[in-house]
């Protein structure tokens, strides 16, 4: 009996053109409003890229490989000749960095916070800076740097805050990537991206140090079969 009621429902479903809310008829092809990262297996992966107006995560451990892999990101969104955006909420970018990533400064609006070590207002001075960038549109990626915040900081933003990020997104172009140490958020639509990476520095340690290459392993976990489940790819930056 459910197994008929669920094959009407489908098939209903599909009469008006919905099928695409069951997740077990999300197609397996690329999807069409999804951005490349250019990274290829990584793409390959995420059957395109990151999913536009949607607000997606990218975690791991500090050495990860997850600032590279945002900053690949960046540049990428440049390249495709949009408007990107970083609200480095501790003012911890390396611009030497972000210049050798491939990103086209001229098209970055760098919002810089403050190292400082009250963490909550920092945060909240970073959550107002994101929320006027999203809300005045027009960027392609939009870069949310909660990387270096400590556990206890993070536990402390409503979670309410992320449901209106992504109201702010929602139907739009643009990407919205937290960078963060651990799985936070996401919108329904939105993907989490984990790296376990392995660098390779040279130079002298301090602001001269520069990455020389990073194995990357990147583990993808998507709702609604945006990827098969939860996958696994490796690629070098």
């Amino acid at each position: 009996m459910a197994n008929t009621v669920l094959a009407m429902v489908e098939a209903a479903l599909r009469a008006r053109k919905l099928d695409r809310t069951l997740t077990t008829s999300l197609p397996l092809a690329v999807r069409p409003n999804a951005a490349a990262t250019e990274i290829a297996r990584l793409d390959e992966c995420l059957r395109g890229g990151l999913p536009r107006g949607q607000l997606s995560e990218l975690v791991g451990r500090q050495s990860s490989g997850r600032t590279a892999a945002a900053l690949h990101m960046l540049a990428a969104a440049t390249r495709r000749g949009e408007i990107a955006a970083l609200v480095d909420t501790f003012d911890r970018l390396d611009v030497g960095s972000a210049a050798s990533a491939g990103i086209d400064l001229e098209r970055l609006l760098w919002v810089r916070g403050e190292a400082s070590s009250l963490f909550d207002r920092v945060i909240e001075r970073g959550l107002k800076a994101l929320n006027l960038v999203l809300q005045a549109g027009g960027f392609g990626l939009v870069v949310f740097d909660l990387a270096d915040a400590p556990a206890q900081a993070l536990n402390r933003i409503p979670f309410t805050t992320w449901l209106r990020i992504q109201r702010a997104i929602e139907g739009s172009e643009t990407i919205c990537l937290l960078l963060a140490p651990h799985a936070m958020t996401r919108s329904a639509g939105g993907l989490t991206l984990t790296c376990d990476g392995r660098p390779e520095w040279e130079g002298e340690a301090g602001r001269s140090r520069r990455l020389a290459g990073l194995e990357i392993g990147v583990r993808v976990v998507s709702p609604r079969r945006q990827v098969d489940g939860e996958v696994a790819c490796s690629a070098r930056l």
